[in-house]
């Protein structure tokens, strides 16, 4: 089964900068870690697309703490009714600029971090970018009944390009 794909894959063990679209999330939270959750938030969201009508769009996103995921609403289903609920909220994503690393295998905490450590060396060695202060978040492409091994996602983190202070922009005071 083919699902719109809202960018392309970081390929495995590949870093890359990948500049996010514009979109439309649909999004589902919890107080609760995303790795506790045990798939609580995907089949709110599945549920929702469901009575809906909306197609399943690829990748899904999630936040670890506290647990959120998104859903986006593909081309296709852009004109379709997308209305808030108790259990789904609807947001507009500004376009964003992340740095992202590509994964094969379970989709749990260890991994997470593991490759969420990786990127934050990596922006730290860059001189180019910086982190936006938000925090990092896992990607995944396939669903919860793919087998482990073959399983991708990556995991972002929100960067901004670094610019050097021009002249115009330091203030020089006369006393």
């Amino acid at each position: 089964m083919g699902y719109e794909a809202m960018h392309e894959k970081t390929p495995i063990g590949e870093i890359k900068v990948l500049q996010l679209p514009a979109r439309t999330a649909l999004e589902a939270t919890s107080e609760r870690s995303y790795f506790s959750e045990n798939n609580g938030l995907f089949r709110t969201l599945f549920r929702y697309i469901s009575k809906h009508d909306l197609s399943m769009t690829t990748p899904v996103e999630a936040e670890i703490e506290p647990g959120k995921m998104r859903f986006f609403v593909g081309n296709s289903d852009a004109n379709k009714p997308q209305p808030t609920t108790s259990s789904v909220s609807v947001k507009q994503l500004e376009p964003s600029l992340v740095v992202a690393i590509g994964i094969r295998g379970s989709y749990n905490e260890q991994s997470f971090e593991e490759h969420r450590e990786k990127l934050l060396e990596w922006v730290e060695q860059s001189n180019e970018y910086q982190p936006t202060g938000s925090p990092a978040y896992v990607v995944y492409w396939d669903g919860p009944f793919t087998p482990w091994f073959l399983k991708r996602s990556e995991v972002h983190l929100p960067i901004l390009p670094v610019s050097p202070l021009s002249d115009s922009n330091q203030s020089s005071e006369n006393p």
